[in-house]
């Protein structure tokens, strides 16, 4: 089938959503400000139109619970010149499309996380400007986004509604061990170079109250959101990043015997791969490692689940692995690249959001 004839059947397709939306139409009085009406129907009617994989709704949250969501949101660029962004990595063209901006804004409604890590984050400003522009009803006021180290200017992030009281990562951290002369069967861009993080882990402390009352005794939970190295051929730095990554979260639990600890995010790796057995094989469960439901775990618009939400025995203690989801978004058609298709409405990123609801009372309590 040519490029030709599958654009006009994507087209084809869209029109009628469109049509058909737009006559189901009933107005709304809570509609987010930064979408008409219209446009959020036909958004949604779209993304569940085109879901293939994850839940069609997200679930009700419990209560006395927090939700805590991982995303990788593609990409969020903003349209200002990065001066320091240049040949390659120039961002200029980057900007993230506004029919990508509202669906990811979306979807991260649609889930409602109290605490949301986020990976492929341009800069601090560049989050603050998506913020205050499609979430400003959405109480996150703590926010940290820091420079990960990465030559083409993404880091992870973190929007809370919790007070965050620590964050840091380690940009350049050497990993041990230098890269091979060859990615795959081509010149490695970094052969002979020591192998470091690029896309420095984030880690945060949050402190989460154990009720509602503004004077209530809270608890901390650190999370380490990961973009671990993409690409087919950087196994040994997946692993490389793994191995380090494993090392932190060791000095955090000799300094905290008993603080409850989640590694989240984008792995770029399978749950049989290496650099995701790892951390199984030392104290962190995978969330989704006993569930069955293949096609409602999937996390990413290629058929696999590459994104991860690992806790530590002291994080299992306050949630219900069967509570954690996957919330389906739109996706292109099967056998579709992004190069065929590179955006269209109701598109927001290749990976879909994923959740867990933690208790917020200690569990003696």
């Amino acid at each position: 089938m040519s490029t030709t004839t599958l654009r006009a059947i994507i087209l084809f397709t869209f029109t009628a959503v469109l049509t058909s939306a737009c006559a189901a139409h009933q107005p709304t009085t809570n509609e987010p400000a930064f979408a008409d009406e219209a446009t959020i129907t036909q958004y949604e009617s779209i993304r569940t139109t085109m879901r293939r994989f994850g839940l069609e709704s997200a679930p009700p949250k419990p209560d006395h619970t927090f939700r805590l969501t991982t995303y990788n949101i593609e990409n969020l660029f903003d349209a200002h010149d990065d001066p320091d962004l240049i040949g390659r990595n120039e961002d200029i063209d980057d900007t993230k499309p506004e029919e990508q901006l509202i669906s990811s804004a979306l979807a991260i409604r649609a889930v409602n996380p109290d605490v949301l890590c986020i990976q492929e984050v341009e800069s601090e400003s560049a989050l603050l400007e998506y913020r205050d522009t499609y979430l400003a009803d959405m109480g996150y006021d703590h926010v940290v986004s820091i420079d990960a180290g990465n030559e083409r200017g993404i880091e992870n992030a973190v929007l809370s509604r919790y007070p965050i009281s620590n964050f840091k990562n380690w940009p350049l951290l050497p990993l041990g061990g230098v890269h091979p002369e060859k990615y795959g069967t081509q010149k490695n861009w970094y052969a002979g170079e020591p192998i470091v993080f690029r896309r420095s882990p984030l880690m945060v402390d949050i402190e989460i109250p154990t009720s509602d009352d503004d004077n209530a005794d809270t608890w901390t939970l650190t999370l380490f959101v990961m973009h671990h190295k993409s690409g087919r051929y950087n196994t040994y730095w997946r692993e490389a990043e793994t191995k380090g990554t494993l090392k932190l979260l060791d000095e955090v639990s000799q300094a905290h015997p008993e603080r409850p600890i989640i590694v989240l995010g984008d792995f770029n790796a399978t749950p049989k791969d290496t650099s995701v057995t790892l951390y199984l094989e030392n104290g962190y469960t995978d969330l989704f490692g006993s569930r069955k439901d293949s096609r409602e775990i999937i996390t990413h618009e290629s058929e696999r689940r590459i994104d991860f939400i690992l806790a530590n025995d002291q994080a299992l203690q306050r949630l219900n692995p069967q509570n954690a989801f996957v919330l389906g978004l739109a996706s292109r058609p099967e056998g579709t690249n992004y190069r065929d298709l590179p955006s269209f409405p109701g598109y927001a990123s290749d990976h879909y959001p994923v959740s867990i609801d933690i208790n917020r009372p200690n569990p003696e309590n």
